[in-house]
């Protein structure tokens, strides 16, 4: 009776073997007439959309691609981006396109970096700084009668946390002095304190004396400041005193002036234009050229 199960159990193998071989042929003849293959991504290129004191937008293309004859949709598509194995971001996207056959495909992956996130999650992070990231991406694919894939790449770089400047009015140098009209240089003073390099571009300001604005103006304006660094720069500004009464004329025959100023800058930075609003409030000396 032993004997005649343990018969029965061989011969149950056998026959099992025998399926298996023949469906890993079946396989295997399909997968040469079909060309089946995994396919295989990696990202080709990154770039900065928009960048502001709020956020930044990347777009990563991720190129893949497909050595099967046949093409097949791309399920699912999941990211995280780490910095010092800190989690900054993370994301998914649905229905990602299809594959074509024989062909390489580019899968634009759009990345928001939410500054007040971040800086509310980790202490260490400030305002300025430029912080290094390692990005994490997993793709799931079907393929016929291979089933499911999963395609994981991944890519680093760096990403900054971007401060406003500050802009401080530091004189005012008075060329023509008069009731009808006067004529004045403002000597302003940039302090980047930002981790990298800004090139200056452009300038929109408003000033105002004691509550009294006296003017505005949007200029080209160059200037190169390093990082950490200080850059002065000088605007010429004409008004008419007599066209804001009595009060802002004592105001000019003083030696010193509490001033505002507010308005944005454009920068040309490492990761792409900015533009930088400022607000800054102080004193300032008068300087009447004699």
């Amino acid at each position: 009776m032993a004997a005649s199960s343990s018969s029965s159990s061989s011969s149950n193998q056998g026959f099992l073997s025998k399926i298996k071989s023949w469906f890993d042929k079946i396989v295997e003849v399909l997968q040469k007439i079909l060309g089946l293959g995994t396919p295989t991504a990696y990202v080709s290129a990154v770039r900065i959309s928009s960048i502001d004191i709020k956020k930044a937008d990347l777009v990563y293309d991720v190129l893949v691609v497909n050595p099967s004859r046949i093409s097949f949709p791309l399920a699912d598509i999941s990211y995280s981006v780490e910095s010092d194995g800190r989690k900054l971001v993370s994301g998914s996207i649905t229905d990602a396109g299809t594959l074509l056959p024989k062909a390489s495909t580019t899968i634009k992956m759009p990345v928001t970096f939410v500054y007040e996130d971040i800086l509310s999650t980790f202490a260490d992070i400030k305002l300025g700084s430029i912080i290094p990231y390692e990005l994490g991406v997993q793709f799931m694919v079907t393929i016929p009668i291979f089933g499911k894939a999963t395609i994981s790449l991944g890519k680093t770089g760096e990403i900054p946390i971007p401060t406003v400047p500050i802009i401080t009015l530091e004189m005012m140098q008075f060329e023509k002095f008069g009731l009808d009209e006067c004529v004045t240089v403002l000597h302003l003073k940039i302090i980047n304190k930002n981790e990298f390099e800004m090139g200056l571009t452009a300038l929109e300001y408003e000033i105002a004396l004691s509550g009294i604005t006296i003017g505005s103006a949007e200029l080209a304006q160059s200037a190169k400041i390093d990082e950490s660094g200080v850059s002065l720069i000088n605007i010429s500004l004409s008004f008419k005193p007599k066209d804001f009464g009595t009060a802002l004329w004592e105001l000019l025959g003083k030696t010193t002036v509490t001033y505002s100023l507010k308005g944005s800058v454009t920068v040309d930075t490492l990761f792409g234009t900015m533009n930088l609003p400022f607000s800054q409030e102080g004193s300032a000396s008068l300087f009447k050229s004699t």
